[in-house]
């Protein structure tokens, strides 16, 4: 039996083409009647639209593109899997592009973009204002996540400042006197908030002690060369507060080759959560990941398209999400102090 057709579907529901196109886009001007009788229609004859005919007459592609420093790891993975469960009800597809922390990558990627999706969603902690600027595309609609702001782009930031903070306060209540930054990488947004905001919660909760940052890059071998460093140096440390979780897995490696006990000797916390840090008790502020992606998704979905999304926010609003600190084994009080 061939399958059922638009014009079919207007027929059984005594309405116009126009009538069941404008009732399949969701537009708001259509009475309520009409709308019930075209979705009775479509149910009945089981109607399934075009998607490609449908994507011309909206001058749609049906894609989001999708631009992120790396793909690798559950930091990414979890924020695409967040994306992807939002997607799919609006029946929109990813298109995704890693631009490696490079500004020329990142811009070739945007570019690249350009007439195959509908909406961007941009992560570049480690571009300027300006360098953003000129690789977006014009007029494309854009979120941005954990960038720095550019115009007035719906962005979705994390309170870098708020993670930390609360990481310094709990070892500081729990007893130790000595913490060490792992810091991210020179010039991305994250990494610098939170090395700045180390060192004011250091100056507020151990005003006496001194303030030490070692250089780390994200990753986890960073984080075990810099305990190892520090260990080898003989430097005093009690606590290692990490800028993302990665660091604090390295940490933690470099603690138990080094002999050092964790927590009675060495408190360890990191930052965003992973799915990992729950299964090896790291202390840890949770961003969360997965739900950061579908909002995102529903920020841009409602640039796009304001009926397309389930965001109760405006577009463009500051969306600002405040991290929880998740105590776990990695920062028990030390035994002696």
């Amino acid at each position: 039996m061939a399958s059922s057709t638009i014009r079919d579907v207007a027929r059984a529901a005594d309405v116009s083409v126009a009538s069941v196109s404008r009732v399949l886009n969701d537009h708001a001007n259509v009475h309520p009647d009409t709308r019930e009788r075209v979705r009775a229609a479509i149910s009945a004859l089981g109607y399934v639209p075009h998607a490609g005919a449908r994507s011309l007459s909206l001058a749609r592609t049906q894609a989001i593109g999708v631009v992120l420093p790396d793909l690798h790891g559950e930091f990414f993975s979890e924020i695409v899997r967040g994306m992807d469960r939002a997607v799919t009800p609006a029946g929109y597809h990813l298109l995704l592009s890693n631009m490696h922390a490079d500004a020329e990558l990142a811009a070739q990627a945007m570019r690249t973009m350009r007439g195959r999706v509908d909406g961007l969603i941009v992560m570049a902690p480690h571009l300027t204002a300006d360098a953003l600027e000129a690789a977006l595309p014009r007029g494309l609609p854009t979120v941005m996540l954990n960038t720095v702001p550019s115009g007035d782009r719906a962005g979705i930031r994390v309170d870098n400042a708020a993670g930390i903070r609360a990481a310094v306060a709990h070892l500081a209540a729990t007893g130790r006197r000595a913490p060490v930054h792992i810091a991210g990488p020179v010039g991305n947004v994250d990494a610098v908030a939170r090395r700045d905001a180390f060192a004011a919660a250091m100056r507020d909760h151990f005003p006496d002690a001194p303030v030490r940052i070692v250089a780390g890059d994200f990753f986890e071998e960073s984080g075990t060369a810099a305990v190892a460093a520090l260990v080898a140096e003989g430097t005093p440390f009690d606590a290692v507060v990490a800028a993302n979780d990665m660091m604090a897995f390295g940490a933690l490696q470099a603690l138990r080759d080094a002999g050092r006990q964790v927590p009675e000797q060495v408190a360890v916390t990191g930052f965003d959560d992973v799915p990992l840090a729950r299964y090896l008790g790291l202390t840890t502020a949770h961003v969360p990941l997965v739900d950061m992606g579908s909002r995102a998704i529903d920020r841009l979905l409602a640039l796009i398209s304001p009926g397309l999304s389930s965001a109760t926010h405006g577009a463009r609003d500051p969306d600002l999400i405040i991290p929880e600190l998740i105590v776990r084994r990695s920062s028990g009080a030390p035994e002696t102090l």
